[in-house]
């Protein structure tokens, strides 16, 4: 069992992809996905959760990992597979 996943993304993001591709190798098999740009409302919760307007913005259980850039910078750390790990 991994910890829940949710990413705020558009229809055409291809770091919302590359992030997407990274959690499925690493064995998440449910993300559940927020599409800011149907709903403005959570566009508007993205940004006042995150303090960013880009996407994707990760969550990982509580914790907000950043976008792709960070996700990708903690699976080289070595730290994002303990991350996914942990009690959900």
């Amino acid at each position: 069992m991994t910890t829940p996943v949710r990413m705020f993304t558009t229809a055409v993001c291809p770091f919302c992809v590359m992030a997407e591709r990274l959690l499925r190798a690493k064995g998440v098999d449910e993300i559940q996905k927020v599409r800011i740009d149907l709903d403005p409302e959570a566009r508007q919760d993205m940004m006042t959760k995150t303090g960013r307007r880009t996407v994707p913005q990760i969550y990982i259980g509580d914790f907000h990992v950043g976008g792709y850039d960070d996700l990708a910078a903690l699976d080289r750390a070595g730290k994002l597979t303990p991350l996914l790990s942990a009690a959900a």
